[in-house]
């Protein structure tokens, strides 16, 4: 659980097509444009995010760069379509990784979603940059782009409130935390353990911050008990 979102939207919106077009008509026109997102991350994958030109984006489709006008605005659409569906896979993934709090406690939400982000940025690295760093001068999601963000982030709010997290300073510290340990994971060792060997001393340090901070009170739901009574 953090914060998915780390740019503001902008007023930039993708084409809408023709309200009369056939089913079929809707139906190719979403595969094109499917195809065409598919090739976008390709790209990304092996250039990076900025390394690619519209021409070469065509080419992968086996179209000429003119025709794209007919599915994205232009590459800020083409970018924000690529952020609304990795944070719908963000949250997707959230709400699935993270077990109620009455089976595993507080200690355990936090674990499962501290494993989880650091797990979703491990295993894409340019997604990760496209959602969380501001690595495309200029581009600013769409406020449609970045409804999914915001869901995101409020279902993250939700389960921390279920532990008495309720403040905007402890929400901030927990997504600086779990974020750091992302951010320094890539930077520093891809593909390796180093920082996700750490995550238990993060949520340990978080929990104790909450334990201690005399104000706001909050009343911080207890571990369930899981010792057997004695025979």
């Amino acid at each position: 659980m953090t914060d998915t979102a780390s740019t503001a939207p902008s007023p930039t919106a993708s084409p809408s097509p023709s309200t009369t077009a056939s089913p079929r008509v809707a139906a190719r026109r979403k595969a094109t444009r499917a195809q065409i997102l598919d090739a976008a991350w390709q790209l990304a994958h092996e250039v990076g995010l900025t390394g690619f030109s519209l021409r070469e984006l065509a080419g992968r489709v086996g179209m000429r760069a003119p025709s794209l006008y007919e599915y994205f605005a232009g590459k800020p659409d083409i970018y924000d379509a690529m952020f609304a569906a990795a944070n719908r896979e963000f949250l997707a993934g959230q709400l699935a990784a993270i077990p109620p709090l009455d089976e595993v406690g507080p200690r355990g939400v936090l674990l499962a979603g501290a494993r989880f982000f650091l797990d979703f940025a491990s295993d894409d690295p340019v997604r990760f940059q496209l959602l969380f760093q501001r690595s495309i001068a200029g581009w600013e999601p769409s406020p449609d782009a970045y409804a999914p963000a915001v869901e995101a982030y409020d279902s993250m709010r939700a389960r921390l409130a279920e532990l008495g997290v309720i403040e905007q300073h402890d929400l901030d510290l927990w997504t600086a935390l779990t974020s750091g340990l992302a951010h320094q994971q890539l930077a520093n060792d891809p593909g390796g353990r180093r920082w996700h060997d750490l995550i238990d001393d993060v949520v340990d340090l978080f929990w104790h911050h909450l334990d201690q901070t005399p104000a706001p009170p909050r009343n911080l739901p207890a571990e369930p008990d899981t010792r057997k009574d004695a025979t």
